[in-house]
């Protein structure tokens, strides 16, 4: 599959499941908006999230990927073993994690969101939460097992694409329950009890609709717990560690980010996790899309190397890094200028409904806007870790990702607490703090990735022109559009919404074609050739 076709089978894949989980979040807003309740749920999300993406598809790409998609081309029959051992080493470990969580809910509750404890009844609805959801981690984590095997096939459709069932799971609770429960904070408590199951079922029927796809690509599938020395299972293991706590500092970051904004209040915890949605959809749309699909071609091109990696396998990754961040940049980089001109139009387009008013999508553009400063870096530094994931070393990011998350902590701590308090801000000036801390730390990491991935395959160029490019086309576009939601009065929040980003994306499209950008002119052939 060539890269381009790999990447947008990814992309389109994400795209459709990132809409599910849009909407979802619509429905959420639209019935708990930014209560306590909400809070409460987006609180207690947050560990099993970070269980998953520990053991789950982050840890399996960076260790399992590779090394799976190497032995597959030689010994399909030895690929078979080696998934074998690793799914099971999975069950065993989350089987544990899911029992030890649901014993030691009321304590996790307390790390993740201290600043509840003021709070008792959002905080006791928090542990119940909590305890609910960590039900679903081990059938993620198998998921996230079989999202690898898929892919070191080339089978990116169906991994990426089967998050739409979890999110319309969890649309049906709301809805249903939503409509039938009575009004009021009891009525808003036991409708985030009722969603959290429905993210159990979700995460079942998300691994069963991947299990027999993943079972039949797999030659000589035994499920075992031996990981003999010298095996390939041994050198996933041995990889699980850097990147197992890699991912954790990682976490972490995000973990630091909640525990300072429970002490903000569960309404600015709720109004983080909406920013959230928005900003990760670049970063999985497309940072995601590019970085996924390049690891396994990317193992691929250093097949038949040992030791020192020759100039021509070099010349190749770098090749696909440059490649690669000329993709990334093109598409990131209007989400940027959408985000910080346009920020209240699709945060209204997109949640502005039912308990979701108007001064929340305020807040949630606040924070959302913070969150911009480091969106190139982020996507950019996905697909230079790949690279490193690809030549075994999953130590130097792992490093680098303490010197961010040490920065983040910091950082967002000065611009969270005293900095507000000194300029006389309210809380979400406090929370948009810590989102933009995260960003100036993430410049960091990239630059130390690329200085690090430099001295491994020698110069690169990451984005350059057409950085230069994009920023082109995306500023005049975006102040068209920002001129047109202020000074033309639209009909609601929807309309704007639909008119003014149709505007900016077109105008976006145009200037880039007018500037000679490869991206949009491909764009523009393929879709002629399809016609």
């Amino acid at each position: 599959m060539a890269r381009s076709a790999a990447a947008l089978t990814v992309g389109v894949a994400i795209f459709l499941s990132k809409v599910a989980g849009l909407i979802r979040e619509r429905v959420f807003a639209h019935y708990l908006g930014n209560t306590p309740a909400a809070g409460a749920f987006k609180a207690a999300l947050r560990i099993p999230n970070l269980l998953q993406n520990l053991f789950g598809e982050g840890v399996l790409s960076a260790s399992f990927i590779p090394e799976y998609a190497r032995l597959n081309e030689r010994d399909p029959e030895a690929a078979g073993r080696l998934a074998g051992v690793i799914g099971s080493l999975l069950l065993v470990v989350t089987s544990l994690l899911v029992a030890v969580g649901v014993t030691l809910a009321g304590p996790l509750t307390g790390l993740v969101a201290p600043g509840y404890k003021d709070d008792i009844e959002v905080y006791a609805l928090t542990v119940s939460l909590v305890r609910i959801m960590f039900g679903g981690i081990g059938m993620l984590v198998l998921a996230a097992w079989c999202l690898s095997v898929l892919n070191s096939h080339r089978k990116f459709f169906l991994s990426y694409v089967t998050p739409v069932l979890w999110n319309a799971v969890q649309i049906a609770a709301l809805v249903w329950f939503g409509r039938r429960l009575v009004a009021g904070p009891e009525g808003r408590a036991a409708l985030a009890v009722e969603v959290a199951w429905a993210t159990v079922v979700g995460a079942a029927v998300q691994l069963l609709v991947q299990l027999p796809a993943a079972l039949r690509l797999v030659r000589g599938l035994r499920p075992s717990l031996r990981v003999p020395s010298g095996s390939p299972a041994r050198r996933v293991v041995a990889n699980f560690g850097p990147v197992v706590v890699g991912r954790g500092v990682v976490q972490l970051s995000a973990y630091l980010d909640q525990v300072l904004a429970s002490y903000l209040g569960a309404p600015m915890v709720a109004a983080m996790a909406y920013a959230q949605q928005l900003y990760l959809l670049p970063i999985s749309l497309f940072g995601m899309a590019i970085s996924a699909s390049e690891l396994p071609e990317m193992a691929r091109e250093l097949a038949g190397e040992s030791g020192a990696i020759s100039e021509a396998a070099q010349g190749r990754l770098r090749q696909r890094v440059s490649d690669g961040a000329s993709r990334l940049v093109f598409f990131v980089v209007p989400s940027v200028v959408a985000f910080l001109a346009l920020g209240d139009v699709v945060v209204a387009l997109l949640f502005q409904s039912g308990k979701f008013g108007a001064d929340d999508t305020v807040t949630v553009w606040r924070i959302l806007a913070g969150s911009t400063v480091g969106l190139v870096a982020a996507t950019t530094g996905r697909l230079l870790s790949s690279c490193f994931y690809a030549l075994g070393d999953t130590k130097t990011p792992l490093r680098l990702a303490i010197i961010r998350v040490t920065l983040t902590g910091v950082g967002g701590w000065a611009l969270a607490f005293p900095l507000p308090h000194a300029l006389r801000l309210g809380p979400s000036w406090g929370a948009a703090g810590l989102t933009a801390a995260a960003g100036l730390a993430g410049w960091l990491e990239f630059y130390l990735l690329r200085r690090a991935l430099t001295r491994r395959i020698g110069p690169f160029p990451v984005g350059g022109r057409a950085s230069l490019r994009a920023w082109a086309a995306a500023l005049p576009a975006g102040g068209a559009a920002f001129a047109l939601h202020h000074y033309v009065h639209l009909r609601s929040p929807i309309f704007d919404g639909l008119m003014v980003l149709s505007l900016y994306g077109a105008l976006y499209g145009a200037m880039a074609l007018l500037l000679g950008v490869p991206e949009a002119r491909g764009i523009v052939r393929r879709m002629l050739r399809r016609r």
